[in-house]
């Protein structure tokens, strides 16, 4: 392990970055959530909250954002609730439902699982 990478993860680093919270009060937020920026960063904004910005100018998921500003996911969820409080970003499941999207009736997917359990 190198000194950047030990700094990289000083909790000290992460608790100033969250501003001293440890959860995001957001639940709807997973790994595969979509980010996408409403605005352009601001001059004197949280460097992560910036960075978030210019990364999600295209929609991107939750576990990419916090693979390229190599923080735990924890601590970008918390990053991203202050963004989504304020309107500076939008999320969505990939997977939401909307009026174009139906899924199969419940009880035809329990006759499939049933007839692949006799094969």
């Amino acid at each position: 392990m190198t000194r950047e990478e030990i700094d990289r993860d000083d909790p000290d680093r992460l608790y100033t970055v969250t501003g001293g919270r440890s959860r995001a009060e957001e639940s709807s937020l997973d790994l595969v959530t979509l980010i996408v920026s409403e605005c352009e960063p601001t001059s004197g904004m949280q460097s992560e909250h910036a960075r978030i910005l210019d990364m999600c100018r295209q929609p991107m998921a939750v576990v990419e954002i916090s693979s390229d500003l190599e923080l735990p996911v924890s601590v970008v969820k918390i990053l991203l609730c202050d963004l989504l409080d304020t309107g500076r970003v939008t999320a969505r499941h990939p997977h939401a439902r909307t009026a174009q999207t139906q899924l199969p009736d419940p009880e035809t997917l329990k006759q499939v699982l049933v007839g692949l359990h006799k094969l």
